[in-house]
């Protein structure tokens, strides 16, 4: 994704000092080109290499050492580094081999191609020394910075107390002992797939670990059930996913006994980031924002606290 032209630009002193990473590890004569800039995080492509900066709150020690050594044993699967993390400005930098991204052409998405590495991975027994994947912390992260100022943020908020109590961080709350447990993403979505030498991989591997693979179909689900997904997207991405034999559903039958409560977990997560975002731009909410905050609107009103 290119940098946001309302966004203010980056830090010149980290920009420079990741462009010279780059051009140390990919030689001279290539010009730096911002690929991303957002949340926290600057991504800076110097000729076939990209340079990452990691967001300065996220855990860049021996967790994500950890994640890059999974990432680097499953080449098939997952885009292998180019080298152990490293320091740059006081921030936790990665070094990995350029990708072509996911270009957002309907009709040409390659759902497919997701599909089949979710399989690939959920299936993979995990390597040695794989870390956990933690719980979905980002969604009441996100609710708790809404002030309820809004119908919106109500309807939001209101959906969020549906959810189970570990997902809400409620003290002493825990996922189910009997939840499945595999090798997943952690935070997939068509934007985590690039493409090297005509072959898919998967990238951002800051929440990859052991966990219920279900969360990795979570998003996806969550816009089918918003109507922001077209229906025929979401048939040839799970239909592929249990043609691949993707453990995370059923191979027949109703998808949504597992797929529920994540489902419902990133509408509220993805209805609340576009709140904030609509805020912080002074804008209303757009068609595809407003049917994530009536999705909530039917979460809240067939839900309970589980």
């Amino acid at each position: 994704m290119p940098p946001d032209p309302d966004r203010p630009p980056p830090s010149p002193e980290l920009f420079g000092r990741l462009a010279e990473i780059g051009a140390a590890e990919a030689g001279a004569g290539h010009e730096p080109q911002i690929l991303y800039d957002r949340h926290g995080v600057l991504v800076v492509r110097v000729g076939d290499v990209v340079v990452k900066a990691h967001q300065a709150d996220r855990d860049g020690g021996p967790l994500l050492e950890a994640r890059m050594r999974v990432a680097d044993a499953l080449p098939e699967l997952l885009l292998p580094s180019l080298g152990p993390p490293r320091e740059a400005g006081g921030r936790v930098v990665t070094l990995w081999p350029y990708g072509e991204p996911v270009t957002p052409e309907p009709g040409a998405l390659p759902w497919e191609d997701g599909a089949r590495l979710l399989a690939g991975l959920h299936s993979t027994p995990p390597p040695e020394g794989t870390p956990g994947w933690g719980r979905p912390e980002r969604v009441a992260r996100l609710v708790t910075r809404l002030d309820g100022g809004t119908a919106a943020e109500q309807e939001i908020r209101r959906a969020f107390g549906t959810l189970p109590a570990w997902i809400r961080e409620e003290p002493g709350a825990a996922p189910p002992p009997d939840a499945p447990r595999g090798l997943l993403h952690g935070d997939w979505h068509l934007g985590q797939m690039v493409r090297v030498q005509g072959t898919w991989r998967l990238i951002d591997v800051e929440d990859l670990g052991l966990g219920d693979p279900a969360w990795d179909l979570a998003r996806p689900a969550a816009l089918y059930s918003a109507g922001v997904l077209a229906h025929d997207d979401w048939s040839r991405f799970l239909g592929a996913y249990r043609a691949f034999r993707g453990p995370a559903v059923p191979a027949e039958g109703d998808p949504w006994e597992v797929l529920d409560v994540p489902a419902r977990t990133l509408v509220i997560q993805i209805a609340a980031t576009c709140v904030q975002s609509a805020r912080k731009d002074e804008r209303p909410l757009d068609g595809p924002e407003q049917a994530l905050v009536d999705t909530c609107t039917r979460i809240s009103s067939v839900g309970s606290p589980a």
